[in-house]
């Protein structure tokens, strides 16, 4: 008599599902968090370099757009195509690019204003330009570090551990269940309203700061905008 092997079923990842309360979970991790709003806030940086007066910049001032534009498009936009480690060298050379040329043209800015060759609209532009510049900068910074940055923050189906506690990190798994938020991730506007926060209130807000590192970044950027602020002001007063 002929003996048939038996193969023993096997159930396809898409069927399993997990005993913790009953509940299936999906296997599948979740797209990627788009790159596009990182590249614009890089091109923002260039376009606003470019509106500061030509002695307040390090060379032409067309200079760092053309800088963010190589760095930064192959960086955000290629992710998924060739070595992730070339794209993490160029996203951290455009990071690098914007933040020497930021504060290159503060410490120009500071050192031209006791000798008044500014008149009051330029130095009205140039002190807003650096401000919003100083937001997108560090906000950059904060998507790129955060969690091992995108990347990273791509492989998992759930933002649980970082260098912030943003709210959603901080709510009952069952009302993050509830809410739809059990696969929350941050994404860069999550990281711009913290910079943007960083820079009007000098505080984080809702978002306490875990890391040393972040605390480290986010005090410089605080006193970035509060020496922004500090020198309007004190030409206002002059001027008036």
């Amino acid at each position: 008599m002929d003996r048939k092997t038996i193969t023993p079923y096997r159930a396809p990842p898409s069927a399993l599902v997990a005993a913790k309360g009953g509940m299936p979970q999906e296997t599948g991790l979740r797209p990627g968090e788009p790159r596009w709003p990182a590249l614009l806030a890089f091109l923002a940086i260039g376009g606003l370099y470019c509106a500061l007066p030509r002695s307040l910049t390090l060379g032409p001032n067309w200079l760092v757009l053309i800088f963010v534009a190589v760095l930064a498009t192959p960086a955000v936009l290629f992710n998924g195509v060739g070595s992730q480690r070339t794209r993490l060298i160029f996203g951290y050379a455009a990071n690098a690019v914007v933040t020497v040329s930021t504060i290159a043209s503060l410490l120009l800015l500071i050192s031209r204003l006791p000798e008044h060759k500014e008149s009051p609209p330029e130095l009205l532009i140039s002190a807003g330009a650096l401000w919003i510049c100083n937001v997108l900068v560090f906000a950059c910074w904060y998507w790129r570090l955060d969690a091992g940055g995108p990347h990273r923050r791509d492989l998992q189906n759930s933002h649980t551990d970082g260098a912030f506690l943003f709210p959603q990190m901080a709510l009952d798994p069952q009302l993050r269940h509830e809410m739809g938020e059990e696969q929350w991730r941050p994404g860069f506007v999550d990281y711009l309203f913290l910079a943007y926060n960083t820079s009007t209130a000098f505080s984080p807000t809702d978002v306490p700061v875990l890391s040393r590192w972040a605390k480290v970044l986010m005090m410089v950027q605080a006193t970035i905008s509060l020496a922004t602020v500090a020198l309007l002001a004190a030409r206002a007063v002059n001027i008036l």
